[in-house]
This record gives C-alpha cells, structure tokens and sequence, in this order.
C-alpha cells in the first residue's frame, strides 16, 4: 500500500497545470530524477529540500514557502532549507530511521516532536561548561 501523498505534491501539480509542464520536464530543470514527481504524489520519496526545493520553487516559478503550504510572501522555515544529511552518509540507522519518519509529519506534528524531544534531552550545556580534558603527569 503506498504511503499517502504530501501536500506538497498537490500544490506542485497545480503549478505543472498553470505552466503546462510534465512532470518529467519540470523534474529534470530541477536536477531531480525524471520520475521523481510521479514519486512525490504516490508518496514514495520525501519531498525535496536545501537546493533542490529551491531550485523546484524557481522551475515551477514560485516560492519555497508556497511549496511548503504556506503564504508565498512568508519566510519558509529554515529546516526546509537545510541539506538533507541523511543522503550524505552522516547519519546512524536509527537517526536515519527517526529522520524519515519525522519528515513524514505535517508542520504541527514537527513542532509537536521537537519540543517534546527538547523537554526530554533537558538544557543544552552551556559552550564553556565543556569540561577541560585531563593531562597525565609524570612523576619527576
């Protein structure tokens, strides 16, 4: 059963229908797999982020924050903007397996998730809190 497809996949359609762009054509200008888009809708891949949303947004003439379901005149949320990490390798299975999940929410949901993993990790230490690794004397 393929997961559901992101509403970002509807808003994306809209924009193919108003430039009359293929899906294919649209993902090829923005340096995505051709049949990316079609994966899109049937909810196969993640939408696209960093360079590769914008470069999506200015292919389909439009902005990061519209593609993202918000007012096209608001700053999108940095997040969105952000490399995916997981592509380059940088992350553990777990992370990796946390990450695809977490980016299968919907905006509430993320915000929902991070602020209950922040209360449980507890205050991030403070820069000079790191405590001074210890050297070793030798007796003289």
């Amino acid at each position: 059963m393929p997961d559901e497809a992101p509403p970002m996949a509807a808003l994306i359609e809209g924009r193919l229908d108003r430039l009359g762009l293929s899906p294919e054509e649209a993902s090829r200008q923005a340096g995505l797999p051709a049949d990316f888009l079609e994966r899109l809708a049937a909810g196969r891949v993640p939408p696209p982020r960093g360079q590769k949303l914008v470069k999506l947004a200015e292919v389909l003439a439009t902005s990061v924050s519209y593609l993202v379901g918000l007012d096209p005149d608001t700053p999108p949320p940095p997040e969105v903007l952000e490399e995916e990490q997981g592509s380059l390798g940088l992350l553990a299975g777990d992370e990796e397996a946390l990450l695809r999940a977490y980016r299968r929410l919907e905006m509430p949901q993320k915000a929902a998730v991070v602020l209950v993993v922040r209360s449980m990790a507890g205050p991030e230490p403070e820069p000079d809190a790191v405590p001074a690794k210890r050297v070793a004397r030798r007796p003289a």
